[in-house]
C-alpha cells in the first residue's frame, strides 16, 4: 500500500472519536493532580473531559484534611502550580488557603463544567472490542471514555487500626483526615495516637486548649524545625513582583534539587545524609537539654530519614508543656474509658484521635481497574504496584496514573504537573494519528521498574517500618532523585515507550 492510500484510509477523528473529534477522557480526583491533568487536557485542545470527584468540594487531601494545625511542609511558593502563582499569606499554607487556591485555579481555568462533585468511581473496565473503559459511578450509572486518568493520590484511604475494643470506647474517636469539629476538646484528656508528621501538627493546636494530651508513640521520627509563620505586609509586597516570585522560587528548587540530587540523602553514610542527621540530632539536644527523658524517647533508632521527615517547629516545645504526655509505646487495645498500652499500662481517656496516617503503599485501594484480558491491575501487581514512570502499566491501554507508584519525592506539585501533561501528550497524539489505544510497551516498563528497584537499595528506607513499602517489604511510593530529573525523564520516554493500535471504524 502506498503512503498516500494509507493516509487515505486514515479514518477521521469524528469517526474514532465521536461528534466532537476529540477522545473522551474521565478523571478520578479533582486535587492537585486532578486540577493540573485538566487544565493540560484544556491546554492541549480538549476539552471532552468530566473530573469526578468524591468529596463535596475540590482540593483532595485539602478538602478532606481540615484537622487544628494543618498546613504544608514545603515553602508556598513551591507548593503551587507552575502556571499559576499566589499571594501566600504565610511561608507554609495553611489547609483553607490552599483549598481555596485550588478553587480558584478550577474557575479561572474554566474547568468548572466539567467537575462533578460528590460522585464516587467504583470502578473501571477496558472494552478491547471499542477500545473503551466502561466507568461505573456509585450511582449505578456508567459512563463510557477513552482515556482514564486516575488523580486519586496516595494519601487518602485512611490507616484505620484494629485494637481489640476501639469499637467498644465510650467517647468519641476519629481519624484525623475526617476531624469531627462537633467535639470540643476544651478541658478533655485527648490521646493522640501516631507521632508522623500529622500529629506534630495536631498536638501543638490542641495542647492550649486540652486539658490533658496524651500522645502515643509506636517509634520517634526525625524531626527538623520548618519556620512556619506569617508572611510580613512587606514581604507580600515584595513576592508580588513577578521576578522577584521567579527568583525565589527557582532559588528554592535548586536548593531542594541540590538536595534530591542521586539519591544520596537517602543512604545512610553519604556526607548529605550524615549532616542532615546531625542536623536532627543537634535540634535533640537543644530542644531537650533539660528533659533527658524526652530526648531519649524523641531519638530515632534508624539512620535518616527511614520514615517521612517531620517539619515541624512548635511540636517538641509542645511534648514539654506540662498537660502533655509522651507515652514511648504503641497502643495494645482499648477499653471502654481508655488505652493500654504494649506493656499493659491503661490511661483513662475522653477522646482518641488517630493520627495513624494512610495506606499509602495500597494504590487505588477503591477502585476497581479491569484491564485488557479481564485482568485486574491489582492482580497485576500482586500487592507490589508498579509503573512505568509511575504512570502507564501494560495491559491498561489509555489509563495514566497521576502520583501513581515510585513517584512520592522532592517537589510534589512538579511532580503531578509533569505527569498531568504527560497524560495529555498522549491524548494528544491519539487525535493526531487517530489512533485509539495507547500502552507502554512491557520492555520499558520490565527495565524502569528494574531500575527503579535497584535505586532503592542501600537506602534508609529499607531499613525501617514505614508507610512507602508494601507487604513484602518492597518500596513502591518512592522516587529517589530530583524532580528536574524525573521530569526530563516523562519528556524523553513517552513517545517512545508507547505502542499504539487504531480499532476498526467501519
Amino acid at each position: 500500500m502506498s503512503r498516500a492510500a494509507g493516509a487515505s484510509a486514515r479514518p477521521t477523528a469524528e469517526a474514532l472519536f465521536g461528534p466532537a473529534g476529540t477522545p473522551r477522557v474521565v478523571v478520578i480526583g479533582a486535587g492537585f493532580g486532578g486540577i493540573a491533568a485538566g487544565v493540560n487536557l484544556k491546554r492541549a485542545g480538549i476539552a471532552t473531559f468530566t473530573i469526578y470527584e468524591s468529596s463535596d468540594g475540590v482540593g483532595g487531601t485539602w478538602w478532606d484534611n481540615t484537622y487544628p494545625g494543618v498546613e504544608v511542609d514545603v515553602d508556598s511558593n513551591l507548593y503551587r502550580y507552575s502556571f499559576k502563582p499566589h499571594d501566600w499569606s504565610r511561608t507554609h499554607a495553611g489547609q483553607a488557603e490552599l483549598q481555596a487556591y485550588l478553587a480558584e485555579t478550577v474557575a479561572e481555568y474554566g474547568l468548572v463544567p466539567h467537575v462533578q462533585l460528590a460522585v464516587t468511581v467504583r470502578s473501571a473496565r477496558w472494552d478491547e472490542d471499542r477500545h473503551l473503559w466502561s466507568v461505573l459511578l456509585d450511582s449505578g450509572e456508567v459512563d463510557e471514555c477513552h482515556v482514564l486518568i486516575s488523580a486519586v493520590g496516595f494519601l487518602n484511604v485512611p490507616n484505620d487500626p484494629d485494637w481489640p475494643g476501639l469499637d467498644a470506647f465510650g467517647g468519641p474517636s476519629f481519624h484525623t483526615a475526617r476531624w469531627d469539629h462537633d467535639q470540643d476538646l476544651t478541658d478533655k484528656v485527648v490521646a493522640v495516637v501516631g507521632t508522623g508528621s500529622t500529629s506534630a501538627q495536631v498536638v501543638p493546636s490542641i495542647q492550649p486548649v486540652a486539658g490533658k494530651v496524651i500522645v502515643f508513640q509506636r517509634e520517634p521520627g526525625w524531626v527538623l524545625p520548618k519556620g512556619e509563620r506569617d508572611l510580613t505586609a512587606e514581604e507580600r509586597a515584595s513576592l508580588a513582583r513577578p521576578g522577584r516570585r521567579r527568583a525565589d522560587r527557582i532559588r528554592q528548587r535548586w536548593s531542594m534539587e541540590r538536595n534530591l540530587w542521586g539519591g544520596a540523602m537517602f543512604r545512610p553514610g553519604s556526607a548529605l545524609n550524615e549532616k542532615r542527621e546531625r542536623t536532627c540530632r543537634e535540634y535533640i539536644d537543644r530542644e531537650f537539654a533539660d528533659r533527658p527523658d524526652l530526648r531519649e524517647a524523641v531519638t530515632p533508632g534508624y539512620p535518616f530519614p527511614g520514615k517521612r521527615p517531620i517539619l515541624a517547629t512548635t511540636y517538641y516545645s509542645a511534648l514539654k508543656e506540662p498537660n502533655v504526655e509522651l507515652v514511648p509505646r504503641a497502643v495494645d487495645r482499648v477499653t471502654p474509658t481508655g488505652i493500654v498500652d504494649s506493656v499493659g499500662v491503661e490511661r483513662p481517656v475522653d477522646v482518641i484521635v488517630l493520627a495513624t496516617g494512610f495506606r499509602a503503599a495500597d494504590y487505588l485501594a477503591r477502585v476497581e481497574i479491569v484491564g485488557r484480558g479481564g485482568r485486574t491491575l491489582h492482580e497485576r501487581w500482586g500487592g507490589e504496584p508498579q509503573a512505568f514512570l509511575g504512570i502507564t502499566v501494560p495491559g491498561f491501554p489509555n489509563l495514566f496514573l497521576v502520583y501513581g507508584p515510585g513517584t512520592n519525592g522532592g517537589e510534589l506539585v512538579s511532580m503531578l504537573e509533569s505527569q498531568a501533561e504527560y497524560a495529555a501528550r498522549a491524548v494528544r497524539r491519539m487525535r493526531r494519528e487517530r489512533v485509539s489505544a495507547v500502552e507502554v510497551r512491557p520492555r520499558f516498563d520490565a527495565l524502569w521498574n528494574r531500575w527503579l528497584q535497584s535505586r532503592m537499595s542501600g537506602t534508609s528506607w529499607t531499613l525501617t517500618r514505614n508507610y512507602f513499602t508494601s507487604d513484602s517489604g518492597r518500596v513502591v511510593t518512592q522516587w529517589p532523585s530530583g524532580n528536574m530529573v524525573y521530569r526530563a525523564l516523562t519528556k524523553l520516554f513517552g513517545h517512545m515507550s508507547e505502542t499504539t493500535r487504531r480499532r476498526p471504524t467501519t
